[in-house]
């Protein structure tokens, strides 16, 4: 669950920075910086759940290229039906859901390769069992 919530986090700040970028509005941006990360973290809940169970079955030599393409997919239609709920304007809608993806797809890439570095490191870290003194 932890890095459910650093990914929440990371998403937020995207979804904000990017709205406000694109409309100038602090309304829109904050109903889309709760919105769309909330949408998108339950989906990269489930989408990391399934991920899970496929690695479980097929070991993938580029894990972190193929989860991100297919969460890639699932953000820019999570992106657009709410840009175009808050915005009620396709061709803004089309425009949030492009840009907003595109960066935090960049940014789950790097989320992803920092969750499998501290991973590893956990698996090659020696555990240090500490001896009572007596």
């Amino acid at each position: 669950m932890t890095k459910t919530l650093t990914f929440a986090a990371c998403h937020f700040s995207v979804a904000f920075g990017v709205a406000y970028a694109l409309t100038g509005s602090l309304a829109i941006s904050g109903a889309m910086a709760l919105a769309e990360p909330l949408a998108n973290t339950v989906t990269y809940h489930f989408h990391d759940r399934a991920w899970d169970r496929i690695v479980a079955r097929t070991p993938l030599r580029h894990l972190a290229l193929a989860k991100t393409a297919t969460f890639a997919a699932c953000h820019f239609m999570v992106a657009f039906v709410l840009g175009w709920l808050l915005t009620g304007s396709l061709a803004l809608a089309g425009l949030l859901a492009v840009v907003e993806p595109l960066v935090n797809t960049v940014a789950y890439f790097l989320h992803e390769k920092v969750w499998l570095a501290w991973r590893r490191h956990r698996q090659h870290t020696p555990v240090l069992v500490a001896k009572s003194l007596l």
